[in-house]
């Protein structure tokens, strides 16, 4: 019912490397209805391996680990398995006889170094490993309550583990009887993404939805002011996990309204680029503190430029063009009107329905009280829009945070053209910006 994955290497532990295949893995296994319940990390230690396996054994049924199978002295996971398993390691001619053979292909010699690579645990299997040097190993390993746990140790190489993987293990698992590995179960995930409010806010909007032990669960995650939730639901079939699904979904929709923008990995430029896209507008952009991120966000969820016509990326003043008005320097202490008139300019500049600004930054100060102030204005068929928006909360969160403020403002603008209603401050409260509290977070 359980799987443990563990990650092997000193530049794992030490931060020199990022693990990404413990994220693979983790998702190939929900797939097929094997719930994962550990990551575990561990350094170029013989000890520490030998502990981390028989750890691995007794908390999960099936532990599939990466790294550790290359040729050289740091290389321990054989002898951690055989250690872990109380047996000793013993060569396989068949293996060895393939290793040299890659070396001839390659038609450089054998380093005898790599004969380690042939040793297995007494009682283990080789995985085939077409692309390299190093088979992995598939083992069990006693635990004190039930039948072994099914091991299966990997090479750290993610093309080589991939193959490995699909090829040889992910149908070793699937035909592991359905009592030992709770194969009977399907997991699915749905999301859906958020953005407008506070994390706390928003969970308060969703009674009971977030408890735990609730079927399906649902998961709230914060990344750069964008709350993802992540429906999960376990049945016997895909078709059951969705019949579960959707219900949670649709009051969650239901509940939230329009601060639910997408699902999946969408992000709100794409939600914004495809109701320009449904209504065959274009928009440009104007920024100033941002240093080009709306530009590159609009960019890249619309390459064609059929949507996206481009934008000026601005310090000090907008370029001088014929009948340009003066004065059109926006500072942080600045009225609107030079914003908007800027905005106007760009406009007509890029020939846009729409064009999105966003004003110079006041200084990021944490202690500043009353904090900063950032303009945002929209230019459309409707006429112009600006807002003063305080400019406060953790550095890394407020430039992303307040692009997307200023997609947010477009995308309400666009849902109530599309629904034929006038746009008024009812809306204000749904992108957070009447409370400073609520753009605080995230």
């Amino acid at each position: 019912m359980y799987a443990e994955l563990i990650a092997i290497g000193d530049e794992l532990t030490s931060g020199q490397r990022l693990d990404t295949n413990t994220r693979w893995l983790a998702q190939r296994l929900e797939e097929i209805g094997v719930t994962v319940i550990f990551h575990t990390t561990v350094g170029d230690d013989l000890a520490a391996n030998i502990a981390a396996f028989r750890a691995a054994a007794e908390r999960a049924e099936v532990v599939v680990s990466t790294g550790g199978l290359g040729p050289t002295a740091d290389d321990l996971t054989r002898q951690a398995l055989a250690g872990a398993a109380g047996e000793e390691l013993v060569p396989d001619p068949v293996v060895l006889e393939h290793i040299r053979r890659l070396f001839a292909r390659r038609q450089r010699p054998m380093p005898e170094r790599n004969a380690v690579q042939a040793l297995f645990p007494r009682g283990s299997r080789p995985i085939p490993n077409p692309h390299g040097t190093a088979p992995g190993i598939a083992l069990g390993l006693p635990r004190q309550n039930g039948p072994p746990a099914r091991v299966f140790a990997l090479p750290g190489v993610p093309a080589e583990m991939f193959a490995m993987w699909e090829q040889s293990v992910l149908p070793a698992v699937q035909q592991l009887p359905r009592a030992h590995t709770g194969l009977a179960r399907c997991i699915r995930h749905h999301t859906l993404r958020c953005f407008g409010v506070g994390e706390s806010e928003l969970e308060a909007m969703l009674p009971d939805l977030i408890r735990r032990g609730r079927q399906p669960r649902v998961g709230i995650t914060v990344s750069r002011a964008t709350i993802t939730l992540r429906i999960t639901a376990t049945a016997t079939t895909p078709h059951a996990c969705q019949q579960l699904i959707e219900p949670t979904a649709a009051t969650i929709r239901e509940c939230l309204g329009d601060l639910v923008f997408g699902e999946g990995e969408d992000e709100l430029q794409d939600a914004v680029i495809r109701l320009l896209a449904d209504a065959r507008q274009t928009v440009s952009s104007v920024e100033y503190g941002p240093g080009g991120l709306l530009a590159h966000w609009l960019s890249r969820g619309e390459p064609e430029g059929l949507v996206y016509r481009g934008g000026w990326v601005l310090r000090d003043s907008p370029p001088t063009l014929p009948d340009s008005p003066a004065g059109l320097t926006p500072t942080p202490t600045s009225d609107g009107d030079a914003l908007v008139a800027v905005t106007e300019q760009a406009r007509a500049e890029f020939a846009t329905d729409w064009c999105l600004a966003v004003g110079p930054f006041p200084p990021s100060d944490a202690d500043r009280q009353p904090a900063g102030h950032v303009q945002l204005a929209l230019v459309g068929p409707h006429g112009p829009q600006h807002q003063f928006l305080p400019f406060a909360g953790h550095p890394d969160v407020l430039t992303a945070r307040t692009v997307k403020q200023v997609l947010n403002l477009l995308r309400h603008q666009l849902l109530a053209t599309k629904r034929r209603t006038p746009y008024n401050r009812s809306c204000m409260r749904v992108m957070g910006c009447e409370s400073s509290e609520s753009l605080g977070r995230g």
